[in-house]
């Protein structure tokens, strides 16, 4: 396999364009075309991680945490950053970054958290804008189904839960070819009309040259008339963090003791209780504090994040309860959702998650 492949249907689920202005997602260190017979999969790469991958004979690593975070101007080895780089390099460990473009998923980091936490009805807490556009194209009823079915395979037609949404419109369609035109209907240089259909449909911006390409093959036009517009609608399945409910309502400290259960974490920071019961409940994991306010908004009786400063804290206002299970406590089944992607895809290549520890806080 190569790494191309290998990283193909990562990017499928989380695309690159999905990652926010600060990150640095993708493929970090290697080259795309290289060989690879063995993945090791963690949260941080580190010099104990990168020593395990060696041991282990792996070439790939795919990491949450991109290794290379800010720019570096020169690799001399005077810190653990340009250290590992240096013996990635050399041992030839190509090493991939998978980060906030699987955050801002809705099957991502926080879908798996709710999962953990056993969370129903979940959906995005605070869903971006302006990355839906609307496809219009023109083309002969005879081949509208074709054409339907060959966009939607490649990403577009999705409202919520539902696929395969278009409106179509029968219509009349004119045109005259050149000389130098094939016309699939019609003669060249005279003036012809069609019975077409209108078909419209919806796509997030990220699937467009998908899209595209799969209207150019499908369509029997030399030229395929389409229109593309703009929206303004929220695009429900990609924002920050995750909202969901419990199955039946449960006291605080109960849930609180799940939670620490369920992540293993050391200890939770957590604002005033405030003796209610927890029933709807807002993740998000990693550093999430900027969502606060999000999760009061949509009502939640408590929002799991991590990073938490102690001024945020007073800003549960008595309303919910801010909970700070780590950073890495909150992302570490990021790990398993990564393996069970991988594995799904490709069952019989040798896909490993990490045993090392790579959790910077300790607790005493």
């Amino acid at each position: 396999m190569k790494i191309k492949d290998i990283i193909k249907p990562l990017e499928d689920l989380a695309p690159l364009y999905l990652q926010e202005s600060y990150d640095n997602t993708g493929l970090l260190i290697g080259n795309p075309q290289s060989e690879v017979k063995k993945i090791l999969i963690t949260l941080d790469v580190t010099e104990a991680l990168l020593q395990e991958a060696i041991d282990k004979k792996c070439d790939l690593i795919i990491s949450h945490h991109p290794l290379i975070f800010k720019g570096l101007k020169s690799i001399t080895g005077r810190n653990a950053t340009e250290r590992i780089v240096e013996i990635a390099i050399r041992r030839d460990i190509a090493i991939y970054a998978i980060h906030t473009n699987l955050d801002n998923m809705d099957n991502g980091v926080n879908a798996i958290l709710c999962k953990k936490l056993g969370l129903k009805n979940t959906k995005i807490l605070s869903p971006k804008k302006e990355l839906l556009r609307k496809l219009v194209t023109f083309c002969p009823e005879d081949h509208a189904k074709k054409v339907r079915e060959a966009i939607f395979d490649a990403g577009a037609g999705h409202i919520g839960n539902y696929d395969s949404c278009s409106f179509n419109t029968p219509g009349t369609g004119s045109f005259r070819g050149s000389e130098d035109t094939n016309p699939f209907v019609g003669e060249k240089g005279k003036l012809h009309y069609e019975n077409e259909v209108r078909i419209e449909t919806i796509y997030p911006v990220y699937r467009e040259q998908a899209i595209l390409n799969a209207l150019f093959h499908a369509h029997p036009y030399e030229e395929a008339a389409y229109d593309i517009y703009f929206l303004g609608n929220e695009f429900n399945r990609v924002g920050a963090g995750m909202i969901g409910e419990l199955e039946k309502e449960v006291d605080e400290i109960d849930f609180l003791n799940k939670i620490k259960k369920i992540t293993g974490v050391g200890g939770i920071k957590h604002s005033k209780l405030l003796s209610r019961k927890i029933k709807k409940v807002a993740v998000c994991g990693g550093s999430g504090s900027f969502l606060i306010n999000d999760a009061k908004r949509t009502g939640a009786d408590i929002f799991i994040t991590g990073d938490v400063k102690y001024h945020d804290f007073f800003e549960a206002e008595n309303k919910m309860v801010i909970a700070d299970i780590g950073h890495y406590e909150s992302e570490q089944f990021a790990k398993e959702l990564i393996y069970s992607v991988l594995n799904e895809k490709f069952s019989n290549f040798a896909v490993l998650i990490s045993e090392t520890n790579t959790n910077s806080v300790n607790y005493l």
